[in-house]
């Protein structure tokens, strides 16, 4: 993958495609040596989810998140014209990746649990589905920005915690992958 985008008038190189997902595709990339991640908004349909300006959203999101104290990576830049964010890369496995390969995320349950909690209290839900969470050195990362006011059904509790095994959910969610 050898293209660069630039934000703010920096050019990042575009080193590989971490995810897409209903807001935007994250790369991770490089510039001076320093590997961040750069997000770009997209404007795909989204049968399940309505959208406001994005852009927005996510800077608006990182506020909330950092107020609520639940681990996330720094915002390092964010360009409203082009729609695009630089944030910091924290390097490990998502937890969606260690279910994938067989291992258990138990040990990081403690740690998604007291983030529910801050969320929750700070009138919060944040996206629990286990591609948003980065293990590095046994510390729990939540990588995404969005968040919404707390709705019981979404709690992590209700909702999260099914995608946080082999579950019946997360067997079918895999299923689709093929």
């Amino acid at each position: 993958m050898e293209q660069s985008l630039s934000v703010n008038g920096k050019e990042y190189r575009l080193l590989s495609l971490l995810g897409h997902g209903k807001g935007g595709y994250s790369y991770l990339a490089e510039r001076g040596g320093e590997r961040v991640v750069l997000k770009q908004i997209h404007h795909e349909r989204c049968d399940y989810y309505t959208f406001g300006n994005k852009i927005e959203a996510e800077r608006h999101d990182y506020g909330r998140l950092l107020r609520a104290g639940i681990r996330i990576p720094r915002m390092l830049d964010l360009d409203a014209e082009s729609e695009r964010i630089v944030k910091e890369y924290i390097e490990g496995p998502t937890v969606f990746e260690l279910l994938r390969s067989g291992e258990r995320a138990d040990p990081f349950l403690p740690q998604v649990r007291a983030m529910a909690a801050r969320a929750k209290e700070a009138g919060l839900n944040i996206d629990y589905f286990p591609t948003n969470f980065v293990a590095h050195e046994g510390l729990l990362w939540y990588v995404d920005y969005e968040c919404n006011g707390y709705m019981d059904e979404w709690s992590f509790e209700r909702w999260g915690v099914r995608y946080w095994s082999r579950t019946p959910e997360f067997e079918q969610y895999l299923g689709g992958m093929q």
